[in-house]
């Protein structure tokens, strides 16, 4: 794929991604009022983290009867009370405004649209981190895994998908595993699937997003490509235990990546709170040797100074 054309590609996925989330809401100040009732949130959300009523009141600093009085609706929480359960309950900007909202308390936090003006400075910054990871691959994301922004070679990477893949919004994760995605090319795709489905599970029990629950469960579903290789044996790691590589077949050469993760922790939006920058490096020689090639080839044809 051409340069000029993976920058065209990037810029059309990401302003449909934006309309996209636009149509959805997400450029708002203010939320809807939640499903369930704040005594209801209290009880699901100290029972997804596995506290008792004792051991999250004494974390909190309030008597379990109290707790017990508010997670049966006989007592209404301040908002500096409904603050401090979150903290200790580590719940993420949105699950906090979640239950502000239902505790009958304006949200804490915002939630814009990456093209809103006030995160133009923030998108400016992911983007500079994703085409200074050059020429590997780089991609940014929503936390249901819909692509925001990628590098070029990221794009280039999306050759030969289907296209109904590539409509907006476009979830990397469906990308990834999906037969008429980049699964064919996927020579780990049993270790690679089980990797991506230990990680989005473990989101889904820390978030308790139906959305990522639902595309545990999709994703699960999705069928083994003829010819992957089988699931290593456990204790032969190649890598110490802290990663697993994605191995892609790119035109004749199987090309191999170790990714890491970086968000936003301070942030004071909703949408960047949530975001996620993915970088993939070489997991070994040849990969390397690949990705710098074509690198190399355009420093060759640059003018000098």
């Amino acid at each position: 794929m051409r340069r000029e054309n993976q920058h065209e590609v990037i810029e059309a996925i990401t302003s449909k991604v934006i309309e996209v989330r636009k149509d959805r809401g997400h450029d708002q100040t203010m939320m809807k009022m939640p499903s369930a009732s704040f005594p209801d949130l209290l009880r699901q959300w100290r029972g997804r983290r596995r506290l008792s009523q004792l051991a999250l009141a004494a974390e909190a600093g309030l008597s379990q009867r109290h707790l017990s009085f508010l997670e049966c609706g006989k007592a209404q929480p301040s908002r500096e009370m409904v603050s401090r359960l979150a903290d200790q309950l580590a719940l993420p900007l949105r699950e906090r405004n979640a239950m502000l909202v239902a505790a009958g308390f304006s949200p804490q936090t915002q939630e814009r649209a990456p093209d809103h003006p006030d995160l133009a400075a923030a998108m400016e910054v992911v983007g500079r981190i994703l085409d200074g990871h050059a020429p590997r691959p780089a991609l940014a994301v929503d936390r249901n895994w819909n692509l925001i922004l990628a590098n070029a070679p990221a794009l280039a990477l999306l050759t030969g998908i289907a296209p109904h893949l590539l409509a907006p919004p476009v979830n990397v994760l469906k990308v990834s595993l999906h037969p008429d995605g980049l699964a064919p090319r996927i020579r780990n795709y049993r270790e690679w699937r089980a990797h991506l489905l230990e990680r989005l599970g473990r989101q889904a029990e820390m978030s308790g997003d139906a959305e990522i629950t639902a595309l545990v469960e999709e994703l699960g579903a999705y069928p083994v490509p003829t010819g992957a290789k089988p699931q290593p044996v456990t204790g032969r790691d190649r890598h110490a235990g802290i990663a697993v590589p994605l191995e892609l077949l790119v035109g004749d050469t199987v090309l191999s990546f170790l990714s890491t993760t970086t968000v936003f922790g301070t942030a004071l939006d909703i949408f960047l709170s949530e975001l996620t920058i993915e970088c993939f490096f070489p997991a070994d020689e040849a990969t390397a040797a690949a990705m710098a090639a074509p690198a190399a080839s355009s420093a060759e044809k640059s003018p000098a100074g």
